[in-house]
């Protein structure tokens, strides 16, 4: 690896609608290095690529390549630089053949006619640089995830690339195939290529990187040699907190465990290749059971999986130790089970209908179009459910996109327990909202808890896990990897489980 850097980004700062995304950030990168790019939700991880690569202008800052001032204005300006890309969602055209792919907008040929002899001559050159065994004629959508990647990164050295940013590349891949990619990875090290790593996967990170840079709010924490950063102050500096102090807080009495209470799902080697490993889980009427692990650690597949919204690939169901199976959410419904999603507005809301038309719809769809819910009886759910979870509405007919997000929140809960589940699935349930409506919502929690509910609560916060749960399952590299009782439930416990600080060499 070279001392001189091969990549220089100084003072990046970028804003959107008065919103500061990027503040100020730094970020060198050498020829022959991995540097690892890490943070939370919202760090700025996307934002920092997306100036790099031209997507967005920044405010302020300077990009230097190789020493020469650089001010990409779009991927293309970026990728005539040196500067190549390979996202997660590979960016090419699968209904082309893979030599097609490799040489788009660069086909040899003369007079109009493409040279076909050549095509395929250049694309098995560009693949053999990377050892990569591949029918140049197959159609690229025939391919695996894995395969498509390498011809993707195969494509970005053909155009000459200096550097290669893979933006999760390894977040649908399967061991086997995290293992081939590294292998290419470490090859192009060898060569001198200097590449940009994004992952939220701490294995990894240690596994691959020579270097990592963290970054948190859209600021920069620091720069680290890895092997020099251990596991549970990498997941600090990530998390904006230091656990030093934390180890002997102790659980809120409020959270105690039922042991009696009765079992109403059990998964047994529940899981789903490249989303989730298989996994054992209970859930108990009267407990508020935790899931916690950082950004990518398989949370919301877990949750997924359990409603029946993506199909699993092994392992079985149980709801009252009776086998169980789950093919569609409406099935999911049907047997009790309810779930709000992260993201509130793309899978949660239906932001143009009102109030009562979302709160009602979950309860509707139990009973099927057969059994309709009079116009009464919806406006009487409506009326005791905004007035019980206290939903600020000018009335039911009011649009819920007019609502702030808390009153949206709770909107959603409302859709749910019209149905009366026996088990709610909640995955970051307070994100977005203030701070009132975020213990409103927390003392809704402990009332469905105190009322006989089994709750699966999902949160990024490490304060509301230890406030809100009785137990909790910790997530490590899409792995259900322990779980943390109520005796020993403090932040910095939970924090140490995340990070897998005792699994440290």
């Amino acid at each position: 690896m070279s001392d001189e850097p091969l990549l220089q980004l100084r003072g990046i700062t970028k804003r959107f609608l008065g919103v500061t995304a990027l503040d100020g950030v730094d970020f060198t990168l050498r020829a022959g290095e991995i540097h690892a790019l890490l943070g939370e939700n919202g760090a700025g991880k996307s934002t920092l690529i997306k100036v790099l690569t031209g997507v967005h202008a920044p405010d302020a800052g300077t990009i230097t390549l190789t020493g020469k001032r650089i001010a990409p204005a779009s991927p293309k300006d970026a990728e005539q630089a040196g500067l190549s890309t390979v996202y997660q969602e590979v960016n090419l055209i699968p209904a082309l053949s893979v030599a097609e792919n490799i040489v788009l907008g660069r086909q040899p040929g003369r007079f109009g006619f493409v040279n076909w002899l050549a095509v395929r001559r250049h694309a098995r050159k560009a693949l053999a640089r990377l050892e990569i065994d591949c029918d140049v004629d197959a159609e690229l959508g025939s391919l695996s995830v894995a395969l498509q990647q390498m011809v993707a990164i195969a494509r970005a050295l053909d155009l000459r690339a200096k550097l290669l940013i893979l933006d999760e590349p390894t977040a649908s891949l399967d061991e086997k195939e995290v293992a081939e990619l590294f292998g290419i990875m470490c090859r192009l090290r060898a060569d001198g290529l200097g590449i940009v790593f994004v992952t939220h996967f701490l294995d990894q990170v240690y596994a691959i990187s020579d270097r990592l840079t963290v970054l948190r709010n859209g600021q920069l924490v620091g720069e680290f040699p890895t092997a020099s950063l251990p596991r549970l102050a990498l997941v600090g500096k990530m998390l904006g907190r230091d656990v030093s102090d934390e180890s002997g807080r102790p659980a809120s009495a409020s959270t105690a465990t039922k042991n009696a209470a009765a079992t109403v799902l059990e998964a047994r080697g529940l899981g789903r290749r490249g989303a989730v490993h298989p996994f054992d889980l209970t859930l108990r009427r009267g407990e508020v059971t935790g899931l916690a692990g950082l950004l990518g650690s398989g949370r919301t597949e877990t949750a997924r999986l359990l409603f029946g919204i993506d199909r699993a690939d092994t392992g079985e169901l149980y709801l009252h130790a009776q086998r169980a199976a789950l093919p569609s959410p409406r099935n999911a419904v049907r047997l009790g089970l309810a779930f709000c999603s992260e993201d509130r507005k793309r899978e949660g809301i239906l932001p143009n209908l009102s109030v009562r038309e979302n709160l009602i719809i979950a309860l509707q769809a139990k009973r099927g179009g057969a059994r309709s819910l009079a116009r009464a009886e919806q406006e009487k759910l409506c009326a005791h459910y905004t007035a019980a979870l206290r939903i600020k509405t000018a009335d039911a007919e009011t649009p819920i996109k007019n609502l702030s997000g808390g009153n949206q929140q709770k909107v959603l809960l409302a859709r749910w327990l019209a149905t009366q589940p026996e088990l709610i699935i909640l995955d970051e349930p307070t994100r977005g909202i203030d701070v009132g409506a975020r213990a409103e919502i927390e003392a809704l929690i402990a009332q469905l808890r105190a009322d006989g509910l089994a709750v699966l609560f999902i949160s990024s916060e490490i304060e509301e896990i230890v406030r809100t749960c009785s137990r909790v399952l910790v997530m490590r590299e899409r792995r259900l990897a322990e779980e943390v009782s109520t005796a020993d439930l403090t932040p910095g416990r939970l924090m140490q489980a995340m990070a897998g600080a005792h699994e440290e060499s």
